[in-house]
C-alpha cells in the first residue's frame, strides 16, 4: 500500500512539471505549488522546506542586473562582445562560443545571448562561413555560463544546498569554470567539422535559387563557379570578408550597438558587486562573524553575502545614473528572473515535500543506484533539466538526492553542469531565435524533438564538461 501511495504521489509531481512545462514561464512554479497543496491536503505529507534563501538571492539579482540594464549596462556588455566577435571572423567558431560563455557568467544569465545572435550571424554570413556552427555552438556554451556564474539563479539555489559540506562558492567555482572553458573548446573544435560548407549546402541553394537569401560576397567566385558563371542568380551588395576573392573590395560596415551615456559605469558597478562576491566566498574572514548555539564564531552565510552586495549594487546603480525605479521594474530582465524565482519556488517546494516524506522509499533505492554508479547523477540532471527547462528548479529536485546518497561534494558539482541538458528540446528562446535569424537554413530543428541542430554541440559539451570536471574535482581541496 505505501509503495502504491508513493506511486500516486510521484504521479502528482511528474503530472505538474509536465502541466507546467506546457503552460510555460510563470505556469512552471504555479504548477508547483498546486502539486504541493495536492500533495499537503490530498495525501496529509507535511509541508517540505520553502526554498527562502534561493529564491530571495535570485530576486537580488535580478534586480541590480535589471537596474543595470535600465542605465544601459547590457547594451554595453554587448557592445563589447559584438566587437570582439567581429574582430575574428576567421575563427568565429572559437571565439563566440568563449564570449557568450564569458558573459552569461558576468550577467548570471544567458539572456544576454540574444544580443549576440545577430551579431554572431551576420559575421558568419558575411564571411561565407555557415552560420549554424557558431550559432549553435554560442548558445549551447551561454547555458555553460549558468553553472560557473556566481550570481546565477542556479548557483543561488546550489549554494544553499551545498551549505554546511565544506563545497563553497570558491571550490565550486575552482571546478565549473575550468571544466566550462575545456567543454568551450572541445564544442568549437568539434563543431567547426560538422556540417557542409555553406556554398555546397542545399538547403542554402535551395533558398538563393528561391531569392530568400542572398549570396554573400565572399562566396560569389565559388558560387558563381558552382552554377556555372550563375546566370539568374541574385547576389548581395555586402562586400569584403575574410574569404572574399573579388577584386573590388569594401570594408564591411560593422554591426554597431548603441550604449546609452553611462551604460560602462553600471556594468562596471555590477562587475564589481560580482568580484566582491567572489572575494567573499574565496576568504570567509572578511566577513562578520557571529556565535552559533555552542557560541563558536561562524562568519555569515554566502547567500545573505549575495542577497546584501546585489541589492545594495542595485541601489548604488540607481543613485549614480539617476535610473527611476519604476523604469528597472518594467525590464526584461526583472520579468524573467521573477518567473525563474516563482518556478525555483514552485518546483522546489513540492520536491521537498514528496522527498521528504518517502525517504525511506526514494531516497535509500536512488541513493544506492547513484552511489553504485555516480555517473547516473549526471544523465537524472540532464533529463530532468531537459523536461522542466529550468536549472534551478532542477538543482533543487535532483542535489538533495545526491547528498543524501553520500556522494563527495566535488563529484555532484562536477556533474553539476548537466543541466546543459536545458538545450534537450527546442524549448528555449535562445535555439528558436537562432534559428529564425539564420536566414541561410543551416541552423534548424527537425520533426524528431531531440534532434536539432544543437543536439550534437550539447552532447560534446555534456560529456565534456562532466568529464573535465572529474578530474578537475580529485585536485580541489574541502
Amino acid at each position: 500500500m505505501d509503495i502504491f501511495l508513493v506511486i500516486l504521489q510521484g504521479a502528482v509531481v511528474i503530472g505538474a512539471i509536465a502541466m507546467g512545462v506546457r503552460t510555460g514561464g510563470l505556469g512552471l512554479g504555479l504548477w508547483g505549488v498546486v502539486g504541493t497543496v495536492i500533495l499537503v491536503f490530498g495525501f496529509h505529507l507535511p509541508p517540505g522546506a520553502i526554498p527562502i534563501d534561493a529564491f530571495f538571492i535570485i530576486i537580488a539579482v535580478i534586480t541590480a542586473s535589471s537596474a543595470m540594464q535600465a542605465a544601459g549596462g547590457i547594451d554595453y556588455l554587448v557592445s563589447i562582445a559584438s566587437k570582439i566577435i567581429q574582430r575574428n571572423p576567421k575563427r568565429l567558431t572559437y571565439v563566440a562560443p568563449i564570449v557568450a560563455f564569458v558573459f552569461t557568467v558576468l550577467s548570471g544569465t544567458s539572456n544576454i545571448f540574444f544580443a549576440l545572435i545577430p551579431v554572431i550571424y551576420e559575421t558568419s554570413y558575411r564571411n561565407g562561413q555557415r552560420p549554424e556552427r557558431a550559432l549553435s555552438a554560442s548558445t549551447v556554451t551561454s547555458g555553460l555560463g549558468i553553472t560557473a556564474s556566481p550570481v546565477s539563479a542556479a548557483m543561488a539555489a546550489y549554494l544553499v544546498l551545498m551549505d554546511g559540506t565544506g563545497f563553497g562558492l570558491p571550490q565550486i567555482l575552482l571546478i565549473t569554470l575550468p571544466a566550462a572553458l575545456v567543454a568551450c573548446v572541445v564544442t568549437s573544435l568539434v563543431q567547426q567539422r560538422l556540417g557542409k560548407d555553406l556554398v555546397d549546402d542545399p538547403e542554402f541553394l535551395a533558398r538563393v535559387k528561391a531569392g530568400t537569401v542572398e549570396v554573400p560576397a565572399s562566396l560569389r567566385a565559388r558560387y558563381d563557379a558552382k552554377v556555372g558563371g550563375g546566370a539568374g542568380t541574385t547576389t548581395t551588395t555586402i562586400t569584403g570578408g575574410s574569404g572574399d576573392s573579388g577584386t573590388n573590395r569594401a570594408p564591411q560596415t560593422p554591426i554597431e550597438h548603441p550604449v546609452p551615456e553611462g551604460g560602462a559605469i553600471s556594468a562596471w558597478i555590477f562587475v564589481s558587486g560580482t568580484l566582491l562576491i567572489v572575494l567573499f566566498g574565496l576568504f570567509p574572514s572578511l566577513r562578520p562573524a557571529f556565535p552559533d548555539e555552542e557560541g563558536e564564531l561562524v562568519p555569515i552565510g554566502m547567500s545573505t553575502v549575495i542577497e546584501m552586495i546585489m541589492f545594495t549594487v542595485a541601489l548604488v546603480i540607481i543613485l549614480v545614473r539617476k535610473v527611476k525605479p519604476a523604469t528597472v521594474v518594467e525590464q526584461p530582465l526583472l520579468k524573467a528572473g521573477f518567473v525563474a524565482a516563482v518556478a525555483l519556488f514552485g518546483i522546489a517546494w513540492m520536491a521537498d515535500t514528496f522527498i521528504s516524506a518517502n525517504e525511506e522509499t526514494i531516497i535509500e533505492p536512488l541513493g544506492a543506484m547513484i552511489e553504485a554508479n555516480p555517473l547516473l547523477l549526471a544523465v537524472a540532471l540532464f533529463i530532468v533539466c531537459g523536461l522542466t527547462t529550468s536549472q534551478s528548479a532542477t538543482t533543487n529536485t535532483m542535489i538533495p538526492i545526491a547528498l543524501a546518497a553520500g556522494l563527495a561534494p566535488g563529484v555532484i558539482t562536477a556533474m553539476w553542469p548537466s543541466l546543459i541538458g536545458v538545450w534537450l528540446f527546442p524549448a528555449n528562446g535562445s535555439q528558436i531565435a537562432a534559428v529564425e535569424t539564420d536566414l541561410t537554413g543551416s541552423t534548424k530543428l527537425t520533426q524528431v524533438p531531440v534532434w536539432h541542430s544543437f543536439t550534437i554541440p550539447m552532447l560534446v559539451s555534456w560529456v565534456a564538461v562532466v568529464g573535465a570536471g572529474l578530474l578537475i574535482q580529485l585536485v580541489i581541496p574541502v
